[in-house]
Order: structure tokens, then sequence, then C-alpha cells
């Protein structure tokens, strides 16, 4: 195992990210005009942020650094296709993992997995998805941090469970064994014409929150997991729709049933791939 990666690792644990997080969150909000230009001006070298793509390029149309981050983009700058049969991708970023669930087990590095059931909380739930497929999308601090639905469907039910904080990067995933199980998230599952699936927002250090279109800011909870029915509600989404965002770069997990979608050949780990982009085939 890299020694580097382990000691990233080793240094987290030390350190208070919820706190941190929270710290973060209060300054990302901050409407003094001077601070938060300085933290988008900031962000936009340190990151290498396309702003020729943001809706905006002027900096005194945001309030603050979070609606920066948030930033929506120019018409057809994420062009969806839309296929019937395309899965699209829900996000900007790269590929951490792709490929099929062994019975519950969902790959998160080489030579490292997790339970399904872990990571949506509840082991009856992620038996729809034994031997299915999925997909790990990271979310770097320089994407686009919008994320949108990759097929048409229904929203049936969330689920928020509380946890820890880790940095979700690369190093962090090979070193540190049921990373996303143990990170706060937000687990979202839709019905949709090609049968159910999950969409999961991994919370990480120094992500100041996730936010989705029908509930707003999820408010962190001190150990309550809080399960939302939605069943009852015309919640529907189409393909490319946008349902929710982060705060700051993360990760997105999507499970797909067993024969439900085939991955694209180029849609592999370490790709690069934007929203909107076909990234599989519904069967």
């Amino acid at each position: 195992m890299d020694h580097q990666a382990e000691l990233f690792v080793a240094l987290q644990r030390l350190l208070p990210k919820h706190a941190l997080s929270r710290l973060i969150a209060k300054t990302a909000e901050s409407k003094t005009i001077w601070l938060k230009n300085l933290l988008i001006k900031r962000a936009i070298a340190a990151f290498d942020i396309n702003i020729d793509e943001a809706a905006s390029g002027n900096l005194n149309d945001y309030e603050n650094f979070n609606q920066f981050f948030t930033r929506a983009l120019k018409p057809g700058a994420r062009p969806v296709d839309l296929d019937a049969d395309a899965l699209v991708s829900p996000a900007d970023g790269v590929v951490s993992q792709a490929g099929a669930i062994n019975k519950q087990r969902i790959i998160q590095a080489k030579g490292s997995d997790y339970s399904a059931g872990r990571l949506l909380g509840n082991r009856e739930d992620a038996r729809l998805y034994e031997n299915g497929t999925f997909t790990t999308i990271y979310l770097s601090p320089k994407d686009y941090h919008r994320v949108h639905m990759p097929l048409a469907g229904k929203l049936i039910r969330s689920r928020y469970i509380p946890g820890d904080l880790f940095s979700v990067n690369d190093k962090t995933a090979q070193a540190l064994p049921g990373l996303f199980a143990r990170n706060e998230r937000l687990v979202c599952e839709f019905e949709s014409e090609q049968g159910q699936f999950a969409l999961v927002f991994v919370g990480a250090m120094l992500v100041a929150g996730i936010e989705t279109v029908w509930s707003g800011f999820e408010t962190p909870g001190p150990g309550v997991v809080r399960d939302s029915d939605f069943s009852h509600q015309d919640l529907r989404f189409e393909k490319g729709e946008e349902i929710g965002r982060f705060r700051f770069g993360s990760t997105v997990i999507l499970l797909f049933q067993k024969e439900q979608v085939d991955w694209e050949e180029s849609f592999k780990p370490l790709s690069a791939v934007q929203m909107g982009e076909k990234i599989g085939t519904c069967r």
C-alpha cells in the first residue's frame, strides 16, 4: 500500500473534520465583497477553473463563494444525450471506479471493496442491487458541482446518513477501507422505465453541504439517520435535469440492478466525464 496515502489518512484522523467543514461553510457564505471575491479569484487560479463556461463571469454577480462554487453554466455547455437507451453522467468528474457489484460488494480501489448495505444504510435495500452494476465519480474542486439525473425517473425515497468527513480523493480511497460507507451521505432512490436505481451524494472533508431541489440544504444531524418517503409525491425529473449540488468537491455513486445497464467501453477508471455525456446503455 502507498505509505504516503496511509500518512494522509492518519493526518485526517487527527483533524477536527466536522469543525473544519463548519468553518469553511461559514466563510463560504460570507457576503463581505473583498473576502468572497478574493476566495473566488484564488479558487479560479488554484484549481484552473474554466470561468468561460459559467453563466456569468462577473464576480459581482455572486453573492458569496458558495454561489460561485455551485455556479450555473451557459446554455448548451453540457449537452445531454437524449437517446432513449442512453445512460448519462450525472456530474462532471473523474471515474474512480465502475464495474459489477459482486453479490453486495462494491469495489472502492484495487484490492479493496465495501458493502452496498453499509453504503445505503440498509442491507435489505441493497439486495435489489445484488450482482448489478455501479460507478463512483469523483468531483474535484475545479469541476461543475451540480448533480443531474442520469435517467428520467421519479424520486421514491431518500436517506440521510451521518458519518465522517474524510477526503474522497484517490489516495484516501486506496488507504481507508469502506471510505464511502463511512462518510456522511444522502441516498436517493428513483423509479424509472428501466427499473429502480440509486444515486448517492457522498460528503467529504471541507464539503460545506449537500443540497437537493426537493428538500433544500441537508442539515447534518449528530448520529441521526433521516428517512424520507416521497413515493406518494409526484417528484419526477427528466434525464439531465438538475437534482442537487455540492458546496465543494465530493463524490456521486450510482447503483443499478442486474442486467439493467452496460457501460461504454471508454467509461473506465481515471477517465474524465462531463454531465450529460453517454456513459452506458440501458438494456
